[in-house]
Order: C-alpha cells, then sequence, then structure tokens
C-alpha cells in the first residue's frame, strides 16, 4: 500500500500580515498536492469576526470541513477557545476515518495545544494519524512529546502502522531522538542524510555518521527553522518534500511537506 501525506500549519487561513482570507487559495493549494491524508494545524473552526468582516470570501463551513468538501473525510479537535471563535488540528482524508480524539496538552493558560488521534482506514489497514502541535517553550515541548509518547503507546496497538505528523516547534532539534528510542519511529528526511564536507568527514572518524536534520519549513518565504515534522512507524519513506515558491509563502507562514510512503 503507497500513501501520500502532507502537513502543513495554515496560519489560521489568513495571511501573516494584515489576516487577509487565504481559505480558498489554501483549498486549491491542499488539493493540488494530491495528498491522501493532510495533517493540518491552526484549522479555523469558527472566527465570527472575521466571517463578519470578509463574508464574501469566508466560507460558512468550518475549515476542515471546506477543506475536505463532499468528496473527503475530516476530523477536528479544538485546542483554543475565545469568544469569538476557536481554532486546533484536523485530519482530512481520501480514505474513512474510523474514530477520533482530541488530547489536551496545554503546558499553561497562554498556550492551547493539542493531540489528534484519527484511525484512518486506509483499504483493509489501519493507520493510526496523530496531528501535533507542540508549544513555544522547550519545557513545554518536552512534557508534550513524553505525553505524545504516552498517547501513541497506550492507543496505537504494538505494531500498527503509525504516522505522527504536525509543528513541533522543535527549531534545534532536541525532540527527534526522544521519539525513536520511545516509538521506534524515524522522521521522513532520516534518510536524506548530507554524506559530503569536512563536517562529515569529521563525524565519521568519530564514528558518529552523517548528521540527521529536519527539513526547513519557516519561514515559508526563506525557510530557515526546523519546525514541522512527520514521524513515521511501519512505513518505508520513498520520497520527502518542502513545498517551495511564491505560492506558498503567500499562504501560510509555514511551508508544507509532503511524503510518500510505502507500508513495510
Amino acid at each position: 500500500m503507497k500513501l501520500r501525506i502532507a502537513t502543513y500549519n495554515i496560519h489560521k487561513g489568513v495571511s501573516t500580515i494584515g489576516s487577509r482570507p487565504r481559505v480558498h487559495a489554501l483549498k486549491q493549494a491542499l488539493s493540488a498536492l494530491g495528498a491522501d491524508v493532510i495533517f493540518l494545524q491552526e484549522v479555523q473552526g469558527r472566527h465570527d469576526l472575521l466571517a463578519l468582516k470578509h463574508s464574501a470570501n469566508w466560507p460558512s463551513q468550518s475549515q476542515h470541513e471546506f477543506f475536505a468538501g463532499e468528496d473527503k473525510h475530516c476530523a477536528y479537535g479544538v485546542n483554543a477557545v475565545y469568544d469569538h471563535g476557536h481554532h486546533g488540528n484536523a485530519l482530512v482524508s481520501s480514505f474513512p476515518i474510523a474514530s477520533s480524539r482530541n488530547q489536551d496538552v496545554s503546558d499553561h493558560a497562554y498556550e492551547s495545544r493539542g493531540i489528534l488521534h484519527c484511525v484512518v482506514q486506509c483499504n483493509d489497514v489501519d493507520v493510526h494519524c496523530y496531528v501535533v502541535h507542540l508549544g513555544l517553550f522547550a519545557g513545554s515541548r518536552k512534557r508534550q512529546t513524553d505525553a505524545l509518547i504516552d498517547a501513541v503507546s497506550s492507543s496505537a496497538p504494538p505494531g500498527a502502522p503509525v504516522i505522527i505528523a504536525g509543528d513541533f516547534n522543535d527549531w534545534n532539534n532536541k525532540l527527534s531522538d526522544t521519539l525513536r528510542a520511545g516509538l521506534g519511529v524515524t522522521e521522513v528526511f532520516d534518510e536524506n542524510l548530507s554524506r559530503r564536507g569536512f563536517g562529515t568527514y569529521l563525524r565519521l572518524l568519530s564514528g558518529r555518521g552523517p548528521k540527521i536534520q529536519p527539513a526547513r519549513t519557516f519561514p515559508a518565504a526563506m525557510p530557515l527553522l526546523q519546525l514541522d515534522r512527520i514521524y513515521v512507524r511501519g512505513f518505508r519513506v520513498a520520497s520527502a518534500k518542502v513545498m517551495h515558491g511564491i505560492l506558498w509563502s503567500r499562504l501560510s507562514d509555514h511551508a508544507p511537506i509532503v511524503a510518500e510512503l510505502e507500508l513495510a
């Protein structure tokens, strides 16, 4: 079985400057990705003020329902609730979603974060999908990563295929080794290793091997930071890439990642 998946922080469906609606352009761009399953963060379930201000360009549906349309399935987990609406994580899938559960992993009152767990029925295989958005502070991310490991360990049977994707805010790559050790996952760019250069030569001499680094995805216009990840278990990674270019830089402050997977 082959799967094409993507992860994308959509910045609530508005432009970074001026909060101008980008929802219709996002739907077209997401469709063009051709992904079977899309992991979305900062999805606006409801925003009464923007809906009123931009009535001509703001869909009456929740963003995840709008992106899914009539031919896809979707699930949504509320993270942040305010007087005029709420936002959170979402999953949009070409395959049926058998179940979904949202877990609050907020670490303090100033950041609302969650893990959305969905069981996606890909033909005759149940794939456990986790949409993640971790906090801005290192201590919070460490505790939320521990909660993620507990959540996956308790909800995905041993040997079941697992995909964990989202905005980890892990710009210094401190969490990958913890996830690898705790869950037996790999990151989709692990095999895309640099094997040239003097730094790699020194690492080989010391027995450490090539340096493992996730892809840069933020800011979308000129990605410098490694914030977004896809971790998998039970899959072989056929390819992985970050979507660059003017189109993506106008839609969100993050660039999406697309990966081609094959069930191991």
